[in-house]
């Protein structure tokens, strides 16, 4: 017994050797890189990590990223990227060590990095043992996440202002809750900045091929400004920089029967705030017009997601609203009863996806768009495959906003 107990004492004192070593380990490939911006928030973050790093690659610092969000990438200083190897394909926050370790090889001015912690003590984790970060970004408070930061937009305001630097700097675009995010701030001793939307002209807007938001340009403008980037080679740098895989996009499709379609993919934006506020702003650029139709997918393990898009129905107030996934009972039940739209519910996880598309595809008018909205797991992931295989239609005469923004042709 007394042998046993001498060789548990041995291998736990070895464990405890080896993770102190791997620790100072760390901390140095962090000293090797001078500024580190850690990117937190609900919505946007590979966004605004991708705008970030071209906004100093364009002031000439050499810029390393690593974003998490629909497709984890490492993208390093000459913005080619590559996928994140994980194992089992789980992602878990220790991969930041190996990502901190492949950055400082580089020698760096600057790594942006794209918080991937949900839990507030492991968002504080990720903070003070894995990025520590300089500079600290909290683009937003929205409805996510609940389960494990809220149960309010309070709650998760404070939880996500873990991951602010301590005696650093944070930039915010958050309004609603700047005051919360303000005292948690002030016990970190960390100067909050907040930007102003408006900061961000049309015209700079524009400059992109993909689409974005005021916000998202204007955070990153106020980052490559703290670190003596001008202006204008920052909004190149950022023009330059290759869109996030999960980006909103809105392609066109000719369907077999000849029909016109604008489809925008709206997925990413999961929370009803968020898909509220990237379908009106697609309506009124003229990227998509009405008869708007709408798709919800839904997903077992997200039923109050599913019944949240419902309840936002008739704030879009598409012509029809097709339900895909399952259970399409919370989403329909989510629907408000007052509205006087037509519901089609297409679901179930084991339909056949082609046969799902058609059937869609058939309910729609000669010259029409299609938002998709909830969650793309599932259903939602099939219907993007089937419409992707249709024919692009190219329109003979673009307006402004489809010219401006790229949108028109697939993306």
């Amino acid at each position: 017994m007394l042998f046993l107990y001498c060789v548990l004492l041995i291998c736990c004192t070895v464990l405890l050797v080896a993770g102190v070593v791997e620790q100072r380990r760390h901390f140095v490939n962090l000293d090797q890189i001078p500024t580190r911006v850690l990117v937190n928030g609900i919505r946007g973050k590979s966004s605004i990590t991708r705008l970030c790093a071209g906004a100093l690659r364009g002031g000439g610092l050499v810029t390393v990223a690593k974003t998490t969000g629909t497709a984890a990438r490492f993208i390093h200083p000459d913005a080619t990227e590559e996928p994140v190897y994980r194992k089992f394909g789980i992602a878990n926050v220790v991969e930041q060590i190996g990502i901190v370790r492949r950055a400082a090889s580089y020698r760096p001015d600057a790594l942006v990095i794209e918080c991937m912690a949900v839990m507030p003590a492991l968002q504080e984790v990720n903070q003070t043992k894995l990025i520590r970060s300089t500079i600290g970004v909290l683009c937003n408070v929205r409805e996510d996440h609940l389960a494990e930061m809220g149960p309010t937009l309070d709650d998760v305001a404070r939880s996500l202002s873990r991951s602010m630097p301590v005696g650093g700097i944070c930039v915010t675009a958050e309004r609603d809750r700047f005051p919360i995010l303000q005292e948690e701030a002030a016990d970190r001793n960390c100067e909050l900045i907040l930007v102003e939307p408006e900061t961000v002209s049309d015209a700079e807007l524009r400059g992109f091929s993909w689409f974005t938001f005021k916000e998202n340009v204007a955070i990153a403008l106020k980052v490559a400004e703290l670190l003596g980037v001008d202006r204008d080679v920052a909004l190149q740098g950022m023009y330059d920089a290759p869109p996030d895989p999960g980006v909103l996009s809105v392609e066109r499709y000719t369907t077999p029967d000849g029909k016109r379609l604008r489809f925008a993919n709206v997925f990413a934006a999961n929370d009803p705030e968020s898909t509220l506020m990237n379908v009106n702003q697609l309506l009124s650029l003229g990227a998509i017009h009405r008869p708007l139709h709408v798709v919800i997918n839904c997903r077992p393990d997200r039923v109050e997601r599913n019944g949240q898009m419902g309840s936002i129905i008739p704030q879009l107030d598409p012509d029809t609203v097709f339900l895909i996934g399952h259970p399409t009972k919370s989403a329909r039940d989510g629907i408000p009863a007052g509205w006087s739209g037509r519901v089609v519910d297409l679901g179930g996880d084991r339909r056949d996806p082609a046969a799902l598309t058609g059937e869609l595809l058939a309910e729609l008018g000669p010259d029409s768009s299609l938002v998709a909205i909830g969650n793309i797991h599932g259903q939602g992931e099939l219907l993007l495959e089937h419409l992707a295989e249709l024919p692009a239609d190219a329109p003979a005469t673009p307006t402004a906003a489809t010219d401006s923004y790229g949108y028109g042709e697939h993306q």
